[in-house]
């Protein structure tokens, strides 16, 4: 039988290794192809690792708690079968929004008997936000001495919603991390909203007349979220200062666009898909991507890497009926402007004839930024120039 390296596969830029969960193999266990062998730990999200080949796992190369590198092997697997290398997005699934724990960190956890959700709700002030052996014995001591204050709590907490019909729901995992990273944002950045308002009239129109032969013809449905990017990404373009992020004193500038996409999950959850180099694509292009990266990220199959690296985020807040808000900035961005409810309104209409009144269909954009270095003249003036963006929009735009 030929031996097989199973490697650890790269997940994207900024990931260089990943921490072995545990084993669903045991060593002299038969596998087929695609069996999942072990999951993973990055700090973007949790991983599950597939066999390639029909075989037999021959030997484990790491136990759980190990750190393995990107490209590292494993693994090593006997099959029969003449095999070639995988692409690696074929060998892992992704479930997402996971964070990573240093061996020693999960040792604790588990002699103090720290669940996973629990360990998740730590505050960490490691590198990228790990929670260090010095976090976690602080939150233990913590822990501790609010038993002592209040060693009969739990049997109080629970007699008292037994009497008033209250229910006690411990938030999952992502949510406990969501809530994180928006108090984290919100002790970073100092936010500031403006609101423009917006004609899309043009686009409405458009939409309408081309919704049906687009999808007879490539099978997508055309959502106005495309309409969107493609305006914020010209905005971006001519005041590239709101694409940066901060780091202590620096400014640093981003020569890519990368937009995020704020998605609804339906367990209520939030994740941000991210469209890379949003700038090369046509309005045909992201059509396409989008509702790719919507349609995975509701179902859990983004990988990691089509999570990060966002330099700019959109919200889609008008499909919860919504006007107009004040999104939370996803860090380490600067800005994220949420998009609100389309409207028919009642509205005076501008002609060389003179003034007079009309059915128009109007958009809120909300956009909070930064005001460590983003101030009204730039934050204000970005979202006026997505709604000029948006109410040039040619009625007459081939897409196809």
């Amino acid at each position: 039988m030929a031996e097989y390296n199973l490697t650890l596969p790269a997940m994207g830029e900024s990931i260089a290794e990943a921490t072995i969960i545990r084993w669903l193999k045991k060593e002299g266990d038969s596998i087929k192809k695609e069996d999942i062998l072990v999951e993973i730990a990055t700090d973007k999200v949790d991983s599950e690792i597939s066999s390639p080949v029909n075989g037999i796992l021959k030997k484990k190369l790491f136990s759980a708690n190990e750190v393995a590198k990107v490209g590292s092997s494993i693994a090593i697997l006997e099959t029969e079968e003449i095999f070639k290398i995988f692409p690696e997005e074929n060998v892992y699934a992704v479930s997402p929004c996971k964070r990573f724990y240093s061996p020693l960190v999960r040792t604790i956890a588990y002699k103090e008997k720290i669940s996973s959700s629990e360990l998740d709700t730590i505050e960490g002030t490691g590198y990228k936000n790990r929670v260090t052996k010095k976090d976690i014995l602080k939150y233990l001591h913590l822990k501790k001495k609010t038993r002592i204050i209040s060693p009969n709590y739990d049997a109080f907490l629970s007699s008292y919603n037994s009497q008033n019909h209250e229910e006690i729901v411990e938030m999952d995992r992502m949510r406990k991390m969501t809530a994180s990273h928006m108090i984290e944002s919100k002790n970073i950045s100092a936010h500031v909203t403006s609101f423009v308002e917006a004609d899309v009239t043009n686009i409405v129109k458009w939409r309408d007349k081309i919704k049906d032969s687009f999808q007879k013809n490539t099978g997508e449905k055309l959502t106005l979220m495309s309409v969107f990017v493609e305006c914020v990404v010209k905005a971006i373009k001519d005041l590239p200062m709101i694409n940066i992020s901060v780091n202590g004193t620096n400014i640093i500038k981003k020569r890519n666009i990368h937009i995020g996409l704020a998605t609804a999950l339906p367990n209520g959850n939030l994740i941000v898909p991210v469209i890379k180099h949003a700038d090369s694509y046509s309005l045909g292009g992201l059509v396409k991507i989008i509702n790719d990266l919507i349609k995975r990220a509701r179902s859990n199959q983004l990988k990691p890497e089509e999570t990060q690296g966002g330099t700019y985020t959109i919200s889609n807040i008008g499909s919860f009926g919504n006007l107009f808000g004040t999104p939370i900035i996803h860090q380490p961005q600067v800005a994220i402007m949420a998009i609100g409810l389309i409207q028919k309104k009642l509205s005076v209409i501008e002609t060389p004839e003179g003034d007079f009144i009309g059915i128009r269909h109007k958009i809120y954009l909300s956009h909070s930024y930064d005001h460590r270095v983003i101030d009204g003249v730039l934050g204000g003036g970005f979202a006026k120039k997505v709604a000029l963006y948006l109410e040039k929009f040619n009625c007459y735009t081939k897409i196809i």
